[in-house]
């Protein structure tokens, strides 16, 4: 049994969680505007932002799953968990900021 998660790898993990937490809704307002016609999103953007979470979760839950079968403490199999939505959040902030109008 793995021992017990430090108050600072908690507040890691929270911070983490917060982070994604506020990346994902920055994406969220993101595409709205676009819908709205305030910025100039790809033609495919709906489209995309319904099927990547699909692939983004799938891949979520198997990183968080593989690490608690290799005995991870709760910390680090929520930090594994998140990871794959970090990057998928992280890239669609990048992208769709770049995708304004001028």
């Amino acid at each position: 049994m793995p021992r017990a998660s430090s108050p600072d790898e908690l507040l890691t993990t929270g911070l983490q969680a917060w982070d994604l937490w506020a990346e994902a809704s920055q994406v969220i307002g993101l595409r709205l505007m676009g819908m709205l016609g305030l910025t100039d999103p790809h033609p495919q953007e709906t489209l995309r932002m319904v099927t990547e979470k699909q692939a983004a979760f799938a891949q979520s839950a198997l990183a968080g799953t593989r690490a608690a079968l290799q005995g991870a403490r709760p910390d680090q199999i929520a930090n594994a968990a998140m990871a794959p939505l970090k990057r998928k959040t992280a890239a669609n902030a990048r992208r769709l900021t770049r995708a304004q109008k001028p």
